[in-house]
Formats: structure tokens, sequence, C-alpha cells
């Protein structure tokens, strides 16, 4: 089980466009939003810290490069554009809603008070078959993290001929595919 880095992220992201043949990565993020609004469909919840933008991206894609609809708040234009209580009351109904969810784990995002609600909130409505974090670390570091992520499944890169082979490994050590964990 290896960490994601930032910059694997980022190469995972384009292998994305590339395979796909999108122009640039906001199509796939435009793609999630108009199918999500659609189909009404959401099948991930995607936790993370606002400054964390670029590494979101890349996550769509991943998640994307799977098959997989998201929901990032940011991408519904529903969401109030001041941060309110009716935002965190429509944050909760979309955790609800969601088959898993996914804390975008950076430095940033571990931080955050937001974040941190959310994980919470997720805690109570998924654990611990349906919620997992997926740490990324900045290149060349240690990912310092926080003792409470321990209790929840990771979702990590495994070494293989692939560079699409992603694991969920619970608290207890037992791991499961990625695209498999999202299905189930």
């Amino acid at each position: 089980m290896e960490l994601i880095t930032k910059s694997k992220l980022r190469n995972i992201g384009e292998s994305y466009v590339r395979t796909f043949n999108a122009q640039k990565l906001s199509d796939a993020v435009n793609e999630s939003k108009v199918r999500n609004s659609h189909y009404n469909e959401v099948t991930v919840f995607l936790s993370r810290k606002h400054s964390d933008t670029e590494d979101l991206r890349w996550a769509i894609a991943l998640f994307k490069r799977l098959g997989v609809s998201i929901y990032v708040d940011w991408m519904d234009e529903e969401m109030p554009k001041k941060t309110s209580g009716e935002t965190a009351r429509k944050i909760k109904q979309k955790i609800k809603s969601s088959k898993k969810f996914v804390l975008l784990a950076t430095e940033d995002a571990i931080s955050s008070k937001w974040c941190n609600w959310e994980l919470g909130y997720g805690d109570a409505h998924k654990y611990i078959e349906h919620i997992a974090i997926l740490p990324v670390k900045n290149d060349y570091t240690d990912f310092s993290g926080s003792e409470y992520l321990q209790v929840y499944p990771v979702i990590s890169f495994k070494y293989s001929f692939s560079d699409t082979d992603f694991i969920v490994t619970d608290p207890n050590g037992t791991t499961k595919d990625l695209k498999q964990w999202l299905q189930s």
C-alpha cells in the first residue's frame, strides 16, 4: 500500500483526460455536474477543503475513470452563495443521500473545521462500509494525518504493472479493490 502523492493524483487525472479525449479536466467536472443534476444520481460525496481545487479536480478524474458519479458542493447551484446554516442542512442531506462518503484528506483538509464536521456527519451515516479517506500527501513528504483518521478505511495505490490499481484498506487490514468497494 502506498499513499497517493499530489503528482501521482495529477498523473491519473491527466491520463483520464488523454484516455477520454476530454479537452480539459473541467469537462469531466462539468459532465459530473450535468449528470448529477439531470439524473439525481449521486454515488460519492467528496469532502474537501476549498483551497484544494487542483487536487479535487484530479480526484474527480480518478472517480470518473472508474465510472462513478460524484457530488461536490461547489458544483451544486442550489448551494447558498454565502456559507450559512442552510449550507450545512443541504450538505447533511447530500451526505445522507450519497452511497459513499470520501474525504480528500490533504494536509489543509485535515485542519478544516468543515471537513471534520462533514467527516463526523458521514461517520454517523456511512460508517464503516461506506466511508473512506483518500489521503493525498505532498510530494517527497510524509503524511502527517491525524490519529482519528486511523479508524477509517483508506484509499491507496497498490504497486503493480498498472497505474490504475487502487485499494481500500480497512482499519483491520483487509483490502478491497477500489472499484469493488465503490460498487458494494
